[in-house]
This record gives C-alpha cells, sequence and structure tokens, in this order.
C-alpha cells in the first residue's frame, strides 16, 4: 500500500452537502451517541491526525477511513471557528441521549406545577449549553450576556408552559400532554436567539468558495439563527408529539394499569427511539456551510466585497447547530 495522497479534501463533510441524503449521511454520523464514549486520548490523537493532514504530514499506515473517522471524532468535540474542546453535554452526539431523558421526563410529569416548572429549567439549561457550544464565529460572548440571555430565556419557557398548562385544565387529557411541546417550541425561539445575541450584535464570519475571511455579517447571523430555529423545533416535532398518542392509548390498558411504574421507561425509549432519527434528519434540513447572495448583505460590506473582488456573488457562513 502507498502513502494516502494529500488531495482529500477533510476541510468539507465525506458527503455531498447540497443534497439532502448527503446532509443526512454527515448528521448520522456527527450525532452518532457513540462518539461520546471516545476518550481524551483518542480525541487528541484523532486532532493530530486531521492537524498534520492539513499541513501535509500524513501518518504512517493511515487509510482514508481512518481519516475520515478521525475528522469526524474530532470534529464530534471540537468547535469548528474556536478550535476549542465543547463540554461533554454540549456536543451533538449528546443530543439524543440528553433530549431522550429530558423530553421523556416533560412527557411523564407533565401534570404538575413544581415538575412542569423543573423539567423546563432543565431543558432550558441544557438547550444553553447546546447553544453556546454550537454558536456560529468565534467572538467572544461575556458572562454577563451568558447569564442574562439564560435567565430569560429559562423564563420564557416556564411562563409559557405554566400558561398554556392553566389554559388546558378543562380540555381532554390528550390536548395537555402536548404542552411541554407548544413550551419547547416557543422556548426555541427564544433561547437560540438570546444565546447567540453577540452573532446579531457583530455580525458572523462570512468567507468566499476557498475559505477565506471576508468579513462579518449580521444579515448572515440572522438566517443562520432562523435555520437552527427550524430546525430545531422540526426536531422535537416526532418525539414530542407521537409518542404522548401512544401512551395516551396504552394507560387506558390493562397493562399499563397494572404497572404504572412501566410509563416512565417506556415514553423515554420512546422519546429516544423518534430522536435517533429526528436528530440528523432535522440537522440536515440546511447546509451547515450556508451561502448567501452578497447583495443581502449589509451595504458597508457589500462594497467593500466588491472593491476586493467584483467577481464574487455568493459568500458562505456556519449557521451554527
Amino acid at each position: 500500500m502507498g502513502e494516502l495522497p494529500l488531495d482529500i479534501n477533510i476541510q468539507e463533510p465525506r458527503w455531498d452537502q447540497s443534497t439532502f441524503l448527503g446532509r443526512a449521511r454527515h448528521f448520522f454520523t456527527v450525532t452518532d451517541p457513540r462518539n461520546l464514549l471516545l476518550s481524551g486520548a483518542q480525541l487528541e490523537a484523532s486532532r493530530n491526525i486531521v492537524q498534520n493532514y492539513r499541513a501535509g504530514v500524513v501518518t504512517p499506515g493511515l487509510t482514508e477511513d481512518q481519516l475520515w473517522r478521525a475528522k469526524y471524532a474530532y470534529d464530534s468535540a471540537f468547535h469548528p471557528d474556536t478550535g476549542e474542546k465543547m463540554v461533554l453535554i454540549g456536543r451533538m452526539s449528546a443530543q439524543v441521549p440528553m433530549n431522550m431523558t429530558i423530553t421523556g421526563c416533560m412527557l411523564t410529569f407533565y401534570r404538575k406545577t413544581p415538575t412542569v416548572v423543573f423539567w423546563q429549567w432543565v431543558n432550558q439549561s441544557f438547550n444553553a449549553v447546546v447553544n453556546y457550544s454550537n454558536r456560529s464565529g468565534d467572538a467572544p460572548i461575556s458572562v454577563g450576556q451568558l447569564g442574562t440571555a439564560y435567565v430569560s430565556a429559562t423564563t420564557g419557557a416556564v411562563a409559557t408552559a405554566l400558561g398554556l398548562k392553566s389554559l388546558t385544565k378543562h380540555l381532554p387529557a390528550l390536548v395537555g400532554r402536548f404542552v411541554p411541546f407548544a413550551a419547547v417550541a416557543a422556548a426555541n425561539c427564544i433561547n437560540t436567539p438570546l444565546m447567540r445575541q453577540r452573532e446579531l450584535q457583530v455580525g458572523i464570519p462570512v468567507t468566499d468558495e476557498e475559505s477565506q475571511r471576508l468579513g462579518h455579517s449580521v444579515a448572515a447571523a440572522k438566517r443562520g439563527i432562523f435555520q437552527v430555529v427550524i430546525s430545531r423545533i422540526c426536531m422535537a416535532i416526532p418525539a414530542m408529539a407521537i409518542p404522548p398518542v401512544i401512551m395516551d392509548t396504552l394507560e387506558k390498558k390493562d397493562f399499563l394499569k397494572r404497572r404504572p411504574w412501566l410509563g416512565a421507561p417506556l415514553q423515554v425509549g420512546l422519546v429516544g427511539f423518534c430522536l435517533v432519527f429526528a436528530t440528523p434528519l432535522c440537522c440536515a434540513l440546511f447546509p451547515q456551510r450556508s451561502s448567501l447572495h452578497v447583495s443581502r448583505l449589509e451595504p458597508e460590506l457589500r462594497a467593500r466585497i466588491h472593491e476586493q473582488n467584483p467577481d464574487i456573488e455568493v459568500v458562505y457562513y456556519n449557521k451554527g447547530l
């Protein structure tokens, strides 16, 4: 076997990102919970393989499949813009196990106000970590900004859940089961923009096709955050809409009536099954490296780009996750 060639483009995902199928295959790999089991040493080894290859140094005996495995292990733990190692629960590979547990508990313990408040708080705390860990760009965020965003998002989610809960008191029990989903959908519209407010203030990096940075754009940040909010809401629909219907039917059967303790683990399992597919498929709704026509950028940035390179018509940006 000869040495691995240096023309493999590991700056981009392995599969064609211009198609939904290619993006889905990419995100099934990115969100694979098995990535959480990788040790610190394995992640460092993967980072060394990737960085050496990008620098033109091939690890002896390295195969193409091993290179791609190293790239996806590296991408699963390190932020694409800052290069910093993300906290464990903030990684996309933690989405399924974390959301499975939190969502399952929200759908199970939706009847009493204290449990509604507690699980909405847990969910928004988790979302805050995920939104910060997977933000776009490398602009620093102050502790004060993070604190304000976290408190505002959590308060909004809890208030929405309690308000909807009070409105469904006299409605069928099945309707009450959908309160957590409505609260989560509303909270995503609050949490994501607030936790990424720095992007809306200073913009996110935009590049040309060769990944050369051209400047920062608030317009690109708004578009990216909007795409993430849509993906997050769509991600929650199967996990929070299908299990309530199934559980409402099962709880009327003698099997669960005699074994009420099975309700919570069964609901968590149903949510997990939905999330295994919903998480990567909804992440794939929009390209990770999204594009924007130059005409839709801010006038100052548009003018600077046209002055430096009048042939550029489209810019690219990392929308975040």
